[in-house]
């Protein structure tokens, strides 16, 4: 039988999700840890496994302030993954909407939009951080770094100008 696990390998593997969900489940002390089985559809001769973020972004919408941890940290990635762009672009979304996001993860959200600004690295999945960080409020940040981003690049401007809107 032939398995197509979308979860990929290393740290955003499914054991590597379930994994660090269980140890900030434990520092937040959540009880109850919720279920982030994958969705899997079994054929005679092939098994799909799909992303673990998909139960992480349903338990972002839910308040859990692990899995706000996880997507995070998802989003704090550059590398590509399986559905990168629509997983990353629906857990921005989901944070956004979110109520238990705490000061410090906030602060890391900022960062990482600010970072990316900076870089000039704007996938598409930038305009759902753009909309995240500005409900965070970025213009303490943005005119503090105001030096490192290349006011040329259109897009750079584009962002400047919605963050002080």
């Amino acid at each position: 039988m032939r398995v197509i696990d979308y979860n990929g390998t290393g740290p955003w593997s499914r054991d590597g999700i379930l994994t660090r969900y269980a140890e900030h489940a434990r520092r937040f002390r959540i009880r109850a840890l919720r279920d982030l089985s994958p969705d899997e559809l079994h054929r005679p001769e092939t098994t799909w496994v799909y992303p673990v973020m998909v139960r992480v972004i349903e338990g972002i919408v839910a308040g859990d302030v692990a899995c706000c941890e996880v997507g995070i940290e998802f989003i704090e990635q550059d590398a590509s993954f399986p559905f990168g762009r629509i997983l990353k672009s629906n857990t921005a979304r989901a944070l956004r909407r979110s109520e238990v996001l705490l000061p410090e993860q906030q602060e890391r959200i900022r960062q990482r939009v600010a970072s990316m600004l900076s870089s000039e690295y704007l996938p598409r999945e930038f305009r759902q951080y753009a909309k995240l960080a500005r409900k965070l409020g970025m213009a303490a940040l943005l005119s503090a770094r105001r030096d490192t981003l290349n006011l040329a690049n259109p897009w750079v401007a584009h962002y400047l100008e919605y963050f002080a809107e």
